[in-house]
């Protein structure tokens, strides 16, 4: 009892950092046009800004997924949190441009030294049969965090803009001191050794790419990449979207988001284990893709307030499914290369952070129905990779030799 209840521990630690960090990278996006008029620039710094914030997070997730490998996991996510800390820190206090850049650097080198470890610590403190459950708690905090961050910024904003930034850095500070007291090492001296000693030289990222290409998991790490692309189109976009097409007030739009958070993250924990034990990973994940892209359809083709809130409730719901699903297939084909494995997983995760508001933007300024109906195709186009796939024999043939 006491080992169960001390992974119990452990991944409510987790669950809290990887929260706090999503809320954070999330809060910014409805403040930052205001935020930016007292700078007196408008929205291609706020771009740049954004895609500052994914840049470094691509860069460094995976040196941070084979730091985790090499020095351990509880060392990196420490220093994550901590550098997140002081770059919502710089942000909240920033004066002059250069401030904020810096701030958003900083933001995604932090975010990048969090998610790969985590990931990996999820597969050192759980078995085959727990992975499932313990990938879809980690994602439930990530999905929540995520998608309420606007929610929460949007509604401290009306105490000052800077107020949400500063609260954020105030509770990433106290999550910095949670996880030096309470979350110890999972990985053995040796193993740390090991890495240290038998690898080669780190790679660049571009080389670690280009080896992920050649991997049998690279098409779950396509997958990472198109679900990031479909939920930051659906954010981004979604604000503005039905502000023009239906007149929606800032408090409407929270509270969509608020409430799709919510009963996803429920779904999320309580159903997840219990789908992909029952109809497997690869039939979760196209039924997931499936309901996603009917619910960004669906959505050009109504009105009203309580019709549009069940439709983006389905689409949490369905994005919520479908991540566990594939960090679980991951974790159970990355062997012992879980730290690097977690580290592509949030490099590919990077990337769609980058391009999809990019493209979201660009569609939305040439029609405002064009972002859904791109979504919607990639999506589709999805569940015939995922079908086609090949990679569930090697991936059983990892479990065999486990």
């Amino acid at each position: 009892m006491g080992k169960i209840k001390r992974k119990k521990l452990l991944l409510t630690v987790l669950m809290v950092n990887m929260f706090i960090t999503m809320v954070g990278i999330g809060l910014i996006i409805p403040i930052l046009p205001k935020f930016l008029l007292e700078f007196g620039v408008g929205g291609q710094e706020m771009g740049y800004l954004v895609a500052a914030f994914a840049l470094t997070q691509f860069l460094f997730s995976p040196v941070a997924g084979e730091m985790a490998d090499r020095h351990g996991r509880r060392i990196i996510i420490l220093l994550g949190i901590f550098i997140f800390s002081i770059s919502q820190l710089i942000f909240a206090v920033g004066t002059e441009m250069w401030m904020l850049y810096i701030s958003r650097l900083l933001g995604g080198i932090g975010a990048a030294f969090v998610v790969p470890p985590m990931m990996a610590y999820v597969a050192d403190i759980t078995t085959e049969d727990e992975r499932g459950k313990g990938m879809g708690m980690l994602s439930a905090a990530m999905t929540l965090g995520f998608v309420i961050g606007p929610g929460v910024g949007g509604f401290l904003a009306d105490f000052g803009l800077r107020v949400p930034l500063y609260c954020s850095a105030i509770i990433a500070g106290l999550a910095t001191l949670t996880t030096f007291l309470f979350l110890k090492e999972t990985l053995a001296k040796e193993d740390r050794l090991k890495m240290r000693v038998g690898e080669k030289k780190q790679e660049n990222i571009f080389t670690q790419l280009v080896k992920s290409v050649k991997a049998p998991y690279f098409i779950l790490l396509v997958l990472v990449f198109v679900l990031t692309l479909g939920l930051v189109n659906y954010e981004v976009i979604f604000g503005l979207f039905v502000d023009v097409k239906f007149g929606f007030t800032p408090k409407d739009i929270s509270i969509v988001i608020t409430v799709g958070a919510l009963v996803a993250t429920i779904v999320q924990a309580v159903l997840v284990a219990k789908l992909i034990t029952r109809f497997g990973e690869k039939n979760v994940m196209n039924m997931s893709l499936l309901l996603a892209a009917v619910s960004m359809i669906l959505l050009l083709f109504v009105k009203g307030f309580w019709t549009i809130l069940i439709i983006s409730v389905l689409f949490f719901i369905a994005t919520a499914l479908v991540r566990p699903a594939v960090n679980t297939l991951l974790s159970k084909m990355a062997g012992d290369e879980q730290g690097f494995v977690a580290g592509m997983n949030n490099a590919y995760m990077s990337i769609g952070n980058m391009i999809g508001p990019a493209a979201a933007g660009i569609f939305f300024d040439i029609n405002i129905n064009i972002p859904y109906l791109f979504g919607a195709v990639i999506l589709l186009g999805s569940i015939g990779i995922v079908t086609g796939w090949k990679g569930e024999k090697k991936e059983q043939n990892v479990q065999e030799s486990c």
